[in-house]
């Protein structure tokens, strides 16, 4: 598979020189019952800097645990991952703790807020258990939740909010600490079809620097202008991947190649074809098209 991009200087005392992801031959198996389940084989991929980017395969391809690996939540059993070139592998339980907490944001598909909490509570828990300035978090949360459409919002409890507006203050609780990084897990699976147009917008105007300020390249350092950031969204969903620039495909636990899109949200059915083409260059008698039938509910033809 072509790599996105060519350099990998992994030099640590220069991050902003080195690709935010590089990922060299990680391998992951994990038992169930008495099978040995290989949910990566050998996975390199390189993501240079920002931009939204999506991870898409079908159920059981191994996107998630390909997140997970990215995201510090779990450890190749071979190979290497290196976020912003530092090796994930080389450090403690407690430095990968921190690392996720102040470099990687993560949403997930479930929203995961604290029902008794107001939004704004919700946003400022993570600086709160880190012992954070009770003023300066509020100032944080009060910033990131008017830059997602929730100036007015940011004193109800998540049961008084809609299921894109929990969202956005999830997206909100992980721009927290200004990460160079923010993963998405199937961020919409809980979403209707205009909410979650309206979120895979939003996602790419933030990688594009034009939704929150301070949200910078730059270790987290506002000079009034965001370079944007990079988010990794894993989906099946055609629809999804149109708003990103450029999608990797997983098939089997193998990286199975990449493309990029025209750009254009509306051009759903170019993004499915991508898609289906390279996927059926791997596989027999149209493995994808059951993917592409039920990750499409827009109605665009898928070909």
């Amino acid at each position: 598979m072509p790599a996105p991009t060519q350099s990998d200087n992994s030099n640590p005392s220069h991050p902003h020189h080195d690709p935010v992801i590089r990922v060299v031959g990680a391998h992951k198996h994990y038992r169930l019952g008495d099978r040995d389940v290989r949910a990566l084989a050998g996975i390199d991929l390189t993501i240079p800097g920002p931009g939204f980017y999506a991870i898409m395969g079908a159920s059981g391809s191994g996107k998630s645990t390909l997140l997970h690996l990215l995201s510090a939540l779990d450890k190749p059993d071979q190979g290497e991952v290196r976020i912003s070139g530092q090796n994930l592998a080389s450090m403690s339980e407690k430095e990968l703790t921190l690392f996720r907490r102040r470099r990687i944001g993560i949403v997930f598909q479930q929203f995961n807020l604290i029902p008794t909490l107001t939004a704004a509570e919700n946003v400022e828990l993570p600086g709160m258990l880190a012992g954070d300035d009770p003023a300066t978090l509020r100032a944080r949360s009060s910033e990131l939740l008017a830059a997602l459409g929730l100036n007015g919002r940011s004193g109800h409890r998540p049961d008084a909010l809609s299921g894109g507006e929990q969202q956005r203050v999830a997206i909100a609780r992980a721009l927290l600490f200004k990460p160079r990084l923010l993963l998405a897990d199937e961020p919409t699976g809980n979403l209707d079809s205009s909410s979650s147009k309206r979120l895979w917008a939003l996602l790419a105007q933030i990688a594009q620097g034009q939704a929150v300020a301070g949200n910078s390249q730059s270790g987290g350092q506002s000079s009034g202008q965001s370079e944007g950031m990079t988010i990794v969204m894993v989906t099946h969903e055609p629809a999804a991947a149109a708003y990103c620039k450029r999608v990797f495909v997983l098939m089997d636990g193998a990286m199975r190649g990449h493309f990029d899109t025209p750009g254009d949200p509306e051009a759903v059915g170019v993004v499915a074809t991508q898609y289906q083409n390279l996927v059926s260059a791997h596989a027999g008698n149209g493995h994808a098209a059951p993917v592409l039938a039920a990750a499409n509910p827009t109605g665009h033809p898928v070909a």
